[in-house]
């Protein structure tokens, strides 16, 4: 039993997470559901999904690890059908579950080629014996790619996103655990297998090539959407390909600073989200931005500058990492430099502040995290200009999008982006062509109708 569970840092770490989120999540959900009649079944699917979640986590079997994956799945679905009379509901969960069916189907042809080339079932043993393969290993190449395949499905990426978008109807907490906890599950697969990861090129460069694309699509679209919840839907599929990008670099320490961070922050964001009509009411009375060109020169002038002094203390390990901190920073400080009065001055050094606040943030848990899951190799050179052009590609047209919309190329850009580029419609229609649908009608609905026949 020793060697079919293994307790690490970083298992110790993601158990924390998971302990603070199902306290968090089981006590909302006690209180959202106070009067539901079958809110005992909810708790009851709340709690085996969380079982299956630390029993994963600590599983270091590949036969025990995708039980747990497996099991992880199967409780989902009976919280993703809590309401099962909503349609929408019901159409979010078929989709789920042949994502879910396809992820485990792939995950167990990887397991069972990682245990045909190794003669052993224990993770931590294949991890430590991949280095010592001579390079060219097509099995090996084949079980990375797979897994890279069945993260980015697990992660919600495009175009097989369509399921978490729509499973918004399912109850707030539902929403919660799984863009909090569940959708990280991919990211984690891929860094309790980094060293195959590491191995195979091919499979990162696909895992490099398929995030990058879904993270700034998706981070578009975001911006054209108006409902909150679908908002926060679209952060997590731009935050999860994100995620994604720093695996496949190779940045494996900011990876699960990110992962850590995301987590606790789209669990808030969540429960948090019935406050959302005051946030919208006070941004509308509050004074609307409209920076100028010189105001974001000066605000990524001074953000460059800042993240220069810093990593002159502690080095960055990437270029890409570097901008994209250049570049949120930029976004920080281009309301302090916008507005040109007297209190200018004050508010740019509080904005500067506060933006160095962030960065010794940064700096101090990712040198922290460093010690549980270092980055172990530097990181390709060509990866990284490629990721730094699409960050900065990324915010031209963020800006673009949201201050000039007017202009007719730009318009149609929003438009198509509006519209999710169409990407899951396509989706769906192949989905019902592979495993069709037939909406499922209740006892309560068939008695309505009944009624309604009667009269």
């Amino acid at each position: 039993m020793q060697g079919f569970f293994s307790v690490n840092a970083v298992s110790l770490l993601l158990l924390a997470l998971v302990a603070v989120l199902a306290l968090v999540i089981w006590r909302y959900s006690a209180t959202a559901l106070a009067g539901e009649t079958d809110k005992p079944r909810f708790m009851r699917a709340l709690a085996a999904t969380l079982a299956a979640v630390v029993f994963t986590l600590f599983s270091n079997h590949l036969l025990l690890f995708w039980l747990g994956w497996v099991a992880i799945s199967l409780a989902l679905q009976q919280l993703l059908l809590f309401y099962p009379q909503r349609p929408r509901a019901q159409l979010a969960a078929h989709k789920k579950a042949l994502s879910a069916r396809l992820s485990e189907l792939l995950l167990a042809v990887a397991f069972t080629l990682l245990y045909l080339q190794f003669d052993t079932a224990i993770i931590s043993d294949i991890s430590a014996a991949v280095a010592a393969q001579p390079a060219g290993n097509l099995m090996l190449h084949g079980a990375a790619v797979l897994l890279v395949l069945v993260a980015l499905l697990n992660c919600a990426q495009l175009p097989l996103h369509g399921w978490l978008i729509q499973v918004v109807e399912a109850p707030t907490p539902v929403s919660a655990l799984l863009h909090a906890g569940i959708i990280n599950l991919g990211g984690i697969l891929l860094l309790c297998f980094a060293p195959l990861l590491s191995y195979s090129s091919p499979a990162s460069a696909l895992l490099l090539a398929a995030a990058l694309f879904s993270t700034i699509l998706a981070a578009l679209i975001m911006t054209t959407r108006i409902s909150i919840k679908v908002r926060l839907a679209w952060s997590t599929v731009a935050q999860m390909g994100l995620m994604l990008v720093e695996i496949a670099l190779g940045l494996y320490t900011l990876a699960l600073l990110h992962l850590l961070a995301h987590s606790c922050y789209k669990a808030y964001a969540f429960l948090h989200s019935g406050n959302a009509v005051n946030h919208y009411l006070a941004a509308q009375l509050a004074e609307q931005t409209n920076p100028a060109a010189r105001h974001w020169l000066l605000s990524l002038t001074l953000a460059a500058a800042m993240v220069y002094l810093v990593q002159l203390l502690i080095p960055l390990s990437s270029l890409s990492s570097a901008v994209l901190l250049v570049l949120a920073i930029t976004v920080l400080l281009a309301p302090s430099v916008y507005r040109a009065d007297k209190r200018r001055p004050l508010r740019v050094l509080l904005a500067l502040g506060y933006a160095l606040a962030l960065l010794a943030l940064y700096f101090a848990l990712k040198t922290l995290l460093r010690q549980v899951l270092p980055t172990p190799e530097p990181v390709a050179l060509l990866a990284d200009v490629i990721t730094s052009l699409a960050f900065a590609a990324l915010f031209v047209l963020a800006i673009l999008l949201r201050y000039h919309s007017q202009h007719k190329a730009v318009n149609k850009l929003f438009i198509w982006l509006n519209a999710g580029g169409y990407l899951d419609e396509w989706a769906t229609r192949i989905t019902l062509q592979i495993w069709p649908y037939h909406a499922r009608h209740t006892a309560t609905h068939q008695h309505n109708n009944s009624l309604q026949e009667i009269k």
